[in-house]
């Protein structure tokens, strides 16, 4: 395999729509007051996917050298599990990989803020700093958090509310309390597909001692809970819907929790977690659909 193939593979392209969600949910929010620069839109795209990238590769790693990614593991192969790439030269890609997305997030910043406003700067460039912490100690070292069943948390709290309301926030400057409601359901979404991964892994997981919630609470208690996190996400929407009094007929961005709905269904049927790999795909692209959905609608492109 070329080496440029084996990045690629290491990047996990797919999973790339699901972190972006929460940036096009933001902006869309945004877009919602009359705020709107295409500037800090593209740079926050690219340094989410950045972050995403990192945090791919770091997974890759550190799964790897804990000995989680083996001949159990259900799913997609890693690059360093198959021997695609070594241990010293996944970890400079991981480091490169910190320091561009570092940059793009500095640059992001500056367009955002300029140098005027510094507490905000001080603040996001801490925050930069905390999502590069994040994605390098999901799994790699003896305190990561991915094995300590707080994985659930910081999805939600990055990919959700610092997704959505950080986003938001670069073009506003300001918050407000009903937009925190968009805000949590994609986190809940994202912790879904989080946790439909620990479904699938919990018994390659749990002989390897990565202990996810879905480890700690048991498989049908993971279906469980994967219910009430969709079924929340669900509620959220339709509360910021009635809050902003936003219309029925431009409400239609909701259709795309009929594809989550049936997913929901699927995953309370299946009795075996490798049958749950191909549900991954599909509760990712129907968050990402939604967050589409959700900007056009709201700022009445159709």
């Amino acid at each position: 395999m070329g080496n440029s193939k084996v990045w690629i593979q290491a990047a996990r392209l797919r999973t790339l729509p699901l972190s972006l969600s929460g940036i096009i949910v933001g902006t869309a929010l945004a877009r919602k007051q009359g705020f709107f620069e295409l500037g800090i839109f593209v740079l926050a795209l690219l340094t989410t996917i950045g972050f995403q990238v990192t945090s791919n590769f770091a997974n890759d790693y550190g799964d790897g050298v804990k000995g989680t990614d083996n001949e159990d593991r259900i799913g997609p192969p890693r690059a360093l599990q198959s021997g695609l790439l070594s241990r010293p030269v996944l970890k400079r890609g991981i480091i490169i990989s910190s320091l561009i997305s570092m940059v793009l997030a500095l640059a992001l910043i500056y367009l955002a803020f300029g140098t005027e406003n510094w507490i905000y700067v001080l603040l996001f460039f801490l925050l930069g700093a905390l999502s590069i912490w994040a994605a390098l100690k999901y799994t790699i070292g003896s305190n990561a958090y991915g094995y300590l069943g707080l994985g659930d948390v910081f999805v939600f709290l990055f990919f959700g509310l610092l997704g959505v309301l950080g986003s938001m926030f670069l073009y506003t400057k300001s918050l407000d309390w009903a937009s925190l409601l968009p805000a949590v359901s994609i986190g809940l979404l994202c912790v879904g597909v989080l946790n439909l991964n620990n479904l699938r892994d919990v018994f390659s997981d749990k002989k390897s001692g990565k202990n996810t919630l879905v480890v700690k609470m048991g498989f049908a208690n993971g279906k469980f809970y994967h219910f009430a996190l969709l079924s929340l996400a669900l509620l959220c929407f339709i509360a910021y819907i009635w809050i902003e009094s936003i219309p029925l007929f431009n409400a239609y961005f909701m259709l795309a929790f009929l594809p989550i709905l049936i997913h929901l269904g699927t995953v309370l049927k299946t009795q075996e977690p490798g049958k749950l790999d191909g549900e991954l795909k599909k509760l990712a692209l129907s968050t990402f659909a939604l967050a589409i959905l959700f900007y056009i609608a709201i700022n009445n492109f159709l």
